[in-house]
């Protein structure tokens, strides 16, 4: 069996993005793209998102594109628990309906609808013993929901083979750059 990467990163609002076709969006996932092809070429087979609003939805959209020539690539949607998109608006409701459809496996981590936070610190423990990588949108200069699961996996790195890797904002910087320069 291929090998399973885990991604996460920030949501739309903690990078001040407030609709779906925002400019920064279209970076996020050629950044997401470019990662994701090199872990391909190192037998990575599985995608596994918790599926929150942000960098894990854009992560499914560009497994989506790339399962077009990389028909064996296959996302999971494992949410930390039931309902997670009840509070979202319709738009967001839709977008993650229509991704959970796609998705090749998806399932509640908990059964039951939100309880407490401990429900998330399950989610991060289980995708850290599911995964062999971590690919994270996270830049140390701008906190993010994401810092849980990045400071959990450094942790568990510390005994256990992991791999992490970070997208941060200095590679985004880099790829508009390099995109304005070619048009």
């Amino acid at each position: 069996m291929g090998k399973v990467v885990a991604i996460t990163g920030y949501k739309p609002h903690e990078l001040g993005i407030f609709q779906l076709e925002h400019p920064a969006v279209h970076y996020i996932k050629k950044a997401i793209k470019k990662r994701l092809l090199e872990l391909l070429d190192e037998d990575y087979e599985w995608v596994l998102i918790s599926g929150q609003q942000g960098v894990e939805l854009w992560a499914a959209e560009v497994v989506f594109d790339l399962q077009q020539d990389y028909p064996e690539l296959k996302l999971a949607v494992l949410p930390p628990f039931e309902g997670q998109e009840e509070k979202w608006k319709d738009e967001q409701k839709e977008y993650y309906e229509m991704i959970l459809t796609q998705a090749d496996f998806t399932a509640s981590i908990s059964r039951q609808p939100y309880e407490s936070p401990q429900q998330f610190r399950n989610k991060n423990r289980i995708f850290l013993h599911k995964s062999d990588c971590l690919l994270v949108l996270y830049d140390e200069e701008r906190e993010g929901v994401a810092k849980f699961l990045y400071e959990e996996a450094k942790k568990y790195q510390v005994s256990h083979p992991y791999d992490i890797r970070v997208i941060d904002f200095y590679e985004l910087q880099v790829i508009i750059e390099d995109e304005q320069m070619n048009f």
